[in-house]
């Protein structure tokens, strides 16, 4: 069986019990997932989760542009003096989001900015949600080219965008979108991408993937996703499992995956 990463999900939304999820994620292959830290009442619960998770759970610690209107001296203090936990492999999920506007964008600049230049500091890769934003997330990330590393998570962006996440360094993670009908754009990005900066997530519990769209996502579900993204590559899912795992590891150094 393939051993998959799940680089990116909410395991404290889900509606299942964590041990339900443990259980399905290993039945399925998936034995690595990265939980995402969004806002300070969230920071905690995605650490401790990877606390008594661990090696199978890893965590993030960031603030999402949604709630970048609570970033402040405390939400910062506690990202800082957990990042160099080794449950923690990166800061995020940071960056920008116009869709929604659940704060204001001058906000949502400045935090992403800061938290990016905190995960320069010290020395961690990031995960960056960009919607329908891709111009000045491109500014802002072009500012530090060369300085950080890390991905855009649940890549639904342009060519323009994915070139140049590549250009500047960066991975590209591939969601349960690619699976839906209405994907062609989204796939033939995908294609061109190199297979060494591709990663497959879930953002469980959002983004079911087909055939399951509709039903709440798990990390599980990331083997739906894994097999289109193979087929597009041109590559067995065992290839592309080997692949992402060393793509994972390269990029989160402190993730535990022997």
């Amino acid at each position: 069986m393939q051993a998959w990463i799940d680089v990116h999900a909410h395991i404290n939304m889900l509606e299942i019990s964590k041990e339900e999820e443990r259980e399905l994620s290993l039945e399925a292959g998936v034995e690595r997932v990265i939980t995402i830290g969004t806002c300070p009442e969230d920071n905690p619960l995605v650490l401790s989760i990877a606390k008594n998770d661990y090696p199978r759970i890893h965590c993030t610690l960031g603030i999402h542009p949604h709630d970048a209107k609570l970033y402040d001296d405390e939400a910062e203090k506690f990202i800082r003096e957990n990042a160099s936990s080794k449950y923690v492999v990166a800061i995020g999920e940071m960056g920008l989001d116009y869709y929604y506007e659940n704060s204001d964008r001058e906000t949502q600049k400045r935090v992403f900015r800061r938290q990016v230049e905190m995960a320069i500091e010290l020395d961690m890769p990031i995960e960056v949600h960009t919607r329908d934003a891709e111009e000045d997330t491109m500014s802002i990330l072009g500012d530090y080219k060369g300085k950080v590393k890390g991905l855009i998570h649940c890549f639904t962006g342009t060519q323009e965008l994915a070139d140049f996440a590549i250009d500047i360094g960066f991975n590209v993670s591939i969601s349960g979108v690619v699976t839906f009908k209405k994907a062609d754009e989204l796939r033939a990005i995908v294609k061109s991408l190199p297979l060494d900066r591709i990663h497959v997530e879930t953002d469980s519990p959002f983004l079911a993937p087909m055939p399951l769209r509709g039903k709440t996502n798990i990390p599980s579900y990331v083997v739906h996703t894994a097999k289109v993204v193979a087929e597009l590559k041109g590559v067995t899912e065992e290839e592309l499992a080997e692949q992402t795992k060393l793509n994972a590891k390269k990029l989160f150094k402190k993730l535990n995956w022997d």
